[in-house]
């Protein structure tokens, strides 16, 4: 079979318009995303996506190496374009969105002496720019705050 009609293939497989569709929302929004992100901004292309497709879709991106799983304590497991330098990330304790942190403030060979670290990820928490915004200064947001 020659799969002339089907698309671009990635990994030898078909690239069907729902991983399309999940790859431009990778695209366009650079920071990791949960499976309810991408399937919310996914179905703005293709109404009829649901969560077990996403769900396929994600992982055959993750062993295709197109996208990296990140196990967040706080966020569940998110999903990111792969081949980034590294780095780490910053959760909203308020909007839940996760966002990325450029570089890394530890040291390569930090860990008690003797041993030897293979790796690490750091995952700071608090309020993004835009949840501070809407904060007032007793910590309500100003939607709560107003009578």
């Amino acid at each position: 079979m020659s799969g002339q009609g089907h698309g671009n293939r990635a990994g030898g497989r078909r690239n069907t318009q729902q991983r399309e569709a999940i790859r431009a929302v990778f695209r366009l929004d650079g920071r990791p995303l949960t499976v309810s992100e991408v399937l919310a901004r996914a179905r703005k292309a293709v109404p009829s996506l649901n969560q077990a497709t996403v769900y396929r879709n994600l992982n055959l991106l993750v062993t295709d190496g197109w996208l990296t799983r990140v196990a967040h304590p706080e966020a569940g497991t998110l999903y990111e374009r792969a081949g980034k330098d590294h780095h780490h990330h910053f959760y909203c304790r308020r909007c839940s969105r996760v966002f990325e942190l450029s570089g890394c403030p530890l040291p390569e060979h930090h860990g008690p002496d003797g041993c030897l670290t293979e790796g690490h990820e750091l995952f700071l928490h608090g309020l993004c720019r835009e949840c501070v915004a809407a904060t007032d200064s007793s910590g309500a947001t100003k939607e709560e705050a107003s009578p």
